[in-house]
C-alpha cells in the first residue's frame, strides 16, 4: 500500500535536508507517492463535499450550479501549481505557515497559521458532523432504530472524532493505511454509482445541466451555489503539510499535490453529472433539497442505497481523518516556531510513535467545541470554507 520505511541512505538525504532549515527529523518518513496523493485527495474528498452540499447549489439555481465545479477546480489548480512549487522549495510540515514564514516573514506567518489552523479545525468538526447524515440513514436501513435527530448526529460525529483522534495518536503508518484503503474505495465507489445511476437511471435529458428548474439565476445566487464546489477543492496542500513523513518530499509532493486537484475534479464531476441526470421529478428535488442519498434511493431499493451510504461513511471517515492528520502537523509544526500557548508541549514527539501526542489531543478537542451548542453541518462547513 505504499507504506514503508526509507533505506538508510534515503534516510540520511532526507534528514540532512530538513536540518538546513533547522529541524530535526522526529517524525517518520513512511510515505510514498500513492500514499501521499490519497491523504490530499482524502482532505478533499469529493464524496463528502458533495454529499453534504449538494442541496445547496441544486436548490439555489438547479442543474446550471453543475458549472461552477469546472471554475472552482481551474482556480485552484492554479492556486495548486503554486503549492506544489512551494513544496518542493519548503518540505516541512506546516506547509502554508512555512512558506509564508521563508517568503514574507514571521509576522505574516505567525496570521497566516492561526487563520488556517482554526480553518481547519472547522473543517475537522464538519466533516465528522457530516459523517451522521450517511451513517445513521444506512444503520436504519439495517434495521436499527436510530432516529436521525441533531442531538444524535452531535454524538456520532462526537465518537467520529475520538476515534480519528486515536488513531492519529498511533501514527501516521496507520493513518495511511485506512487512508489509502478508504481513497480506492471512494474512487471506485463514486464512478460505479455514478456510471450505473447515468447508463439505467437517467431521468433528466442531458441538458440539464443548462436549466435553472425555475430558481433565479444572478450573479449572487451563482455565488452562493458555489459554496459547495469551494468546500470540496481544497486542502490538497496536505500532501505538503505531510512533507516530513513523506520520501523524497521535494518530488513526490509537488506530483501529489497536483494529481489531488486534478484527479478530485474528473471523480467529482462525473458523479455530479450523474447525479443531476438521475434525479425523477426536478420540482420535487428541489423543493424538498435533495441530495445523493435521496436520488440514490429513488433510483434503486433499500439493499442498493444502504451500500451507497455506507460507501460514503467510509469516505467520509478517511476524510475526518486526513483533515484531522494534515490540521495536526500545521499545529505541530508553529509550536515548532514557538507561535502557540504550550508550543513547547505542542511540539513534542513521542518517541516510540513518533507523533506529536498533545497536538493530536489538543486538534480533537479544538474540534469538539463546535458540538456544545450544535447548529448542523452546514454552518460549520460554511464556516470552514470562509475560513
Amino acid at each position: 500500500m505504499d507504506i514503508h520505511d526509507e533505506t538508510p541512505t534515503e534516510a540520511a538525504r532526507d534528514e540532512a535536508d530538513l536540518a538546513r532549515f533547522g529541524y530535526k527529523q522526529e517524525l517518520r518518513r513512511s510515505l510514498g507517492v500513492f500514499s501521499s496523493f490519497a491523504v490530499a485527495f482524502s482532505y478533499i474528498s469529493p464524496s463528502t463535499g458533495i454529499f453534504a452540499l449538494f442541496f445547496l447549489g441544486l436548490t439555489t439555481v438547479g442543474g446550471v450550479f453543475i458549472w461552477s465545479w469546472p471554475i472552482v477546480a481551474l482556480g485552484q489548480l492554479i492556486i495548486a501549481l503554486g503549492f506544489a512549487e512551494l513544496s518542493s522549495h519548503y518540505p516541512v510540515a506546516g506547509s502554508v505557515f512555512q512558506w509564508t514564514k521563508y517568503l514574507s516573514g514571521k509576522t505574516y506567518s505567525w496570521f497566516t497559521g492561526w487563520i488556517y489552523l482554526f480553518a481547519g479545525v472547522l473543517t475537522v468538526a464538519s466533516v465528522c458532523a457530516t459523517l451522521p447524515i450517511a451513517l445513521i440513514p444506512a444503520f436504519n436501513n439495517m434495521g436499527w432504530n436510530l432516529a436521525n435527530t441533531p442531538n444524535n448526529q452531535r454524538w456520532v460525529a462526537a465518537i467520529t472524532l475520538a476515534l480519528i483522534t486515536i488513531m492519529n495518536i498511533f501514527g501516521v503508518r496507520l493513518v495511511a493505511l485506512v487512508n489509502n484503503t478508504g481513497v480506492l474505495f471512494e474512487i471506485l465507489g463514486m464512478v460505479v454509482f455514478a456510471f450505473v445511476v447515468a447508463l439505467f437511471h437517467h431521468h433528466q435529458s442531458a441538458g440539464v445541466i443548462f436549466h435553472t428548474q425555475g430558481t433565479t439565476l444572478t450573479g449572487g445566487t451563482f455565488l452562493i451555489a458555489m459554496f459547495m464546489a469551494l468546500y470540496v477543492i481544497y486542502g490538497f496542500d496536505t500532501a505538503s503539510t505531510l512533507s516530513e513523513e513523506t520520501r523524497n518530499p521535494r518530488t513526490e509532493a509537488p506530483k501529489a499535490v497536483i494529481a489531488s486537484v486534478i484527479g478530485a475534479f474528473v471523480v467529482g464531476g462525473i458523479f455530479l453529472y450523474a447525479m443531476l441526470l438521475g434525479i425523477p421529478n426536478m420540482h420535487t428535488a428541489i423543493k424538498e433539497a435533495w441530495g445523493p442519498a435521496q436520488i440514490i434511493d429513488a433510483n434503486f431499493g433499500n439493499a442498493f442505497s444502504t451500500v451507497f451510504l455506507l460507501v460514503v461513511s467510509a469516505a467520509i471517515f478517511v476524510c475526518c481523518l486526513a483533515i484531522e492528520t494534515s490540521t495536526i502537523r500545521l499545529c505541530f509544526g508553529m509550536s515548532r516556531d514557538q507561535t502557540l500557548p504550550g508550543s513547547r508541549h505542542l511540539s513534542k514527539v513521542h518517541k516510540g510513535l513518533h507523533t506529536p501526542i498533545l497536538s493530536c489531543i489538543a486538534i480533537g478537542l479544538l474540534s469538539a467545541i463546535p458540538f456544545i451548542q450544535y447548529a448542523g453541518v452546514a454552518i460549520i462547513a460554511i464556516a470552514a470554507t470562509g475560513g
